[in-house]
């Protein structure tokens, strides 16, 4: 398989990124795939928030962005996998082209403008018989919205009800002015309207779905101050950190480095790594932080977890190391865990802060 996925990778190389993205996700569609365990090790499951994880290794949004391949992903190894952005409405993103793989950076520049085919899309793909996993949902607000709160509101209401966890998105840099809801005021008013927006479905469960906010990783001093102080004062269940970055690191060799557009990969790694260090002890380890940006190892992944973390996802390490990395990222991570002394990854939460 190994060989196989080399010749494939090296066919899909030569097409236009988006493109490759798209035969990708028909080819987990099509059932070919292998299957692999996500109960790869005891000392790897974990609970948060409500849900059990049988290991914290998950893909992040942006992959399947309206929930197509949720079977199929789910059995590539991930202990979650978390589908979209999803608008209220169908939106075609910015103008083509719009990703640039860096190869020799083992890094990827989007500006796809949270493309997708709206909630109706999502649902019936949430609706649809799936094997056993966590499943997230991350939400987005369309460019032309006039009330982009009201668009996060609209996505819960439909959503909640078929995913196990919620994720607001609103720190994506291809959406012009969307990055200024991670300001306290706005913040506020975000979760505010959510979380009374959340009381009102209609099951228990539905009024108890965790909700997780994704921030940026381009944040002021000031910035993740109120973030924490928001997070802890209205009870928000977890922090995904970080996103996509806007900043462009001097060690980039690729010429296309200059796209406009959301950093991520290997140079994310380290920027991404600090937030949620400092983010760990804004909030006192009291909310679950979930690291993404640059993870591409199980040595990142304990790195991450041992930095405040209780799960980690990635996206585009799978261009550059294949479908089945969250495996073998399992596999090695659980190595990792006996060879430090640490009995489970809830023990090695935050371990870098601890005396």
């Amino acid at each position: 398989m190994a060989g196989f996925y080399k010749a494939l990778s090296g066919a899909l190389f030569l097409m236009d990124p988006e493109k490759a993205h798209n035969l990708s996700l028909m080819g987990l569609k099509s059932g070919f795939m292998p299957l692999k365990s996500a109960n790869v090790d005891p000392s790897l499951a974990i609970d948060r928030f409500g849900l059990s994880f049988p290991n914290p290794i998950g893909l992040s949004a942006g992959y399947d962005k309206n929930g197509d391949a949720l079977d199929a992903l789910l059995g590539l190894g991930f202990g979650f996998v978390e589908a979209g952005s999803v608008t209220p409405k169908p939106q075609v993103g910015n103008p083509k082209p719009r990703i640039f793989r860096l190869k020799e950076d083992a890094a990827v520049i989007n500006r796809l403008g949270f493309n997708n085919k709206g909630l109706e899309a999502a649902k019936k793909n949430f609706e649809a018989p799936r094997r056993a996993g966590v499943v997230g949902a991350n939400l987005g607000a369309n460019k032309d919205s006039d009330d982009r709160i009201a668009d996060y509101v609209t996505g819960l209401k439909v959503l909640a009800p078929l995913a196990d966890y919620i994720t607001v998105n609103i720190s994506s840099p291809n959406t012009p002015g969307l990055r200024a809801l991670q300001g306290r005021g706005e913040l506020e008013e975000l979760l505010g309207r959510v979380m009374t927006a959340r009381t009102e479905l209609d099951t228990e469960r539905d009024q108890n779905i965790p909700l997780l906010l994704k921030i940026a990783p381009d944040l002021t001093d000031e910035d993740k101050d109120d973030i924490a102080a928001v997070a802890l004062s209205t009870g928000l269940d977890g922090l995904i950190i970080s996103n996509t970055t806007i900043t462009r690191p001097e060690s980039l060799h690729n010429k296309q480095k200059v796209e406009i557009g959301g950093l991520s990969g290997a140079p994310l790694k380290s920027l991404s790594l600090k937030l949620l260090s400092e983010m760990y002890k804004h909030t006192d380890g009291k909310i679950p932080l979930v690291g993404v940006g640059g993870i591409a190892t199980a040595e990142d992944a304990f790195e991450r977890i041992k930095a405040g973390a209780s799960l980690v996802q990635f996206y585009s390490a799978m261009v550059y190391e294949g479908p089945y990395l969250a495996h073998k990222m399992a596999v090695g991570l659980a190595a990792l865990l006996k060879g430090n002394g640490f009995k489970s990854v809830e023990e090695a939460i935050g371990a870098t802060h601890r005396p």
